[in-house]
């Protein structure tokens, strides 16, 4: 046991890239304290547009991803850092160069030695087809088809749990099971949804009517929610889209 122990910390990280490396929907990456990167897997090389792992290292996230994107991973780097707590499962919304999006779970470990943090490692996962082979798929995607049409409104989720002939942990279990969400990220990933549309749809609407628009009754807190999951303010976002920069 303590020869593996040994083996284990000796390890260099170019095997935990190998782990990582065949998974298309995973981004890997371990970086220092100025937040440059030491190692990332082949699906972050891809999605930097860069061609090669090595030109990648050494660079942080600002000099990596555009604008608010860069922005936003760097800040959430510097919190773990500057904290030494861990940034569990955050639901956001990636903006790619090629003008793609994509849902991901992030999770985020400080790295220590002897009480000082050193760096940070972290995964991305892209958020996956749902199990439709589960076999109480279709009662629970009668719920989850109720929050995303109704995301507009206060979800009682207890309630629709006991229309459907379930506890609610057990909702909260097969939805994380069958969606790899809990139902309020759900609600949160619909709301989004239908505000990046309004933002790019409708020019005129003004981010307090886009926010009571999406069911949020305090424009300020959909702003918050907004920048937390995409980087980026909705003002930002609309102006991003559009090709205009932002404050023209």
């Amino acid at each position: 046991m303590l020869a593996l122990q040994q083996a284990l910390r000796s390890c260099e990280l170019s095997l935990v890239e190998a782990l990582f490396d065949p998974l298309p929907d995973v981004v890997f990456f371990v970086k220092d304290r100025d937040g440059r990167y030491l190692s990332v897997n082949q699906t972050l090389v891809r999605r930097s547009a860069l061609r090669s792992k090595q030109a990648l290292l050494g660079r942080t996230p600002r000099e990596v991803f555009p604008g608010a994107m860069g922005e936003a991973f760097a800040r959430q780097d510097h919190a773990v850092i500057a904290s030494g707590a861990a940034m569990p499962r955050q639901l956001e919304l990636h903006l790619y160069a090629d003008g793609g999006a994509g849902w991901c779970l992030t999770h985020k470990l400080p790295l220590c030695d002897a009480g000082a943090v050193l760096g940070v490692a972290g995964i991305s996962r892209d958020l996956g087809l749902p199990d439709q082979g589960h076999p109480v798929y279709a009662q629970i995607a009668e719920l989850a088809a109720h929050i995303r049409a109704h995301y507009d409104q206060a979800v009682n989720l207890g309630e629709l749990a006991r229309r459907a002939g379930l506890s609610l942990d057990r909702v909260e279990r097969l939805f994380q099971r069958i969606f790899h969400l809990s139902p309020r990220e759900m609600l949160l990933q619909a709301r989004l949804d239908e505000a990046r549309r309004l933002l790019l749809d409708a020019p005129g609407l003004s981010v307090a009517a886009v926010a009571a628009s999406c069911g949020y009754s305090d424009h300020s807190a959909f702003a918050r929610q907004f920048k937390a999951t995409t980087g980026m303010t909705p003002s930002q976002y609309r102006a991003l889209q559009r090709g205009v920069a932002p404050g023209a």
